[in-house]
């Protein structure tokens, strides 16, 4: 299904703030737009390659047509990659307080970002493409505003602040996000008309 310049493909998310951020990331060279979706995907386990993958699989089967999934981990190396992609049910559970006490015991405390955006044409048979970014950095007590995740307790490597304490233009500019959507983009512009 080939397609003219500036058609829309769907970005499955159902939070506002994050398609916010990645329409400000993506900028007016993007040549196509995105359309957010909320649709519940089932919660795949296993590494964060697999699970982009199936995710974007399952996205394509409900959206029946060009799809942009995303998938970030927070991960410690002191814990040998965890929660990776299950940061989610931490933070839902322990907040920004409990990830940081979670490395309590432990004299590592580095840990990195992981982003990875997932795409498909839309045909269930169609390889699934992958960009991905990664942010090193470390974790450390809560700081900042609470109305982004777990930015609050990652300070990404070469500042004194944490993800949540810089400001957005500064933040958009070296989070794992913003690495992984530069990726896509260039992907994108590069193919242009013969992105299927």
């Amino acid at each position: 299904m080939a397609g003219p310049a500036g058609r829309s493909i769907v970005f499955v998310t159902g939070n506002a703030k994050k398609l916010e951020e990645v329409i400000q990331i993506l900028g007016d060279k993007f040549p196509c737009k995105l359309v957010a979706k909320k649709i519940d995907l089932p919660e795949y386990q296993g590494e964060p390659d697999e699970i982009s993958i199936q995710k974007c699989k399952e996205a394509v089967k409900q959206v029946q047509g060009p799809v942009i999934v995303e998938d970030t981990c927070l991960c410690f190396n002191a814990l040998g990659g965890l929660p990776g992609p299950y940061i989610k049910w931490f933070l839902e559970k322990i907040k920004p307080e409990g990830l940081y006490q979670m490395l309590e015991g432990f004299e590592d405390k580095s840990a990195f970002a992981l982003c990875t955006f997932a795409f498909s044409n839309g045909n269930p048979e169609d390889e699934v493409l992958l960009f991905r970014g990664k942010t090193p950095g470390r974790i450390v007590s809560p700081r900042g505003p609470r109305d982004f995740g777990w930015d609050p307790c990652f300070q990404p490597d070469g500042f004194t602040q944490t993800y949540a304490e810089l400001p957005k233009d500064v933040k958009n500019t070296i989070s794992h996000r913003f690495r992984a959507l530069k990726e896509m983009s260039n992907y994108f512009i590069q193919n242009g008309s013969n992105v299927q």
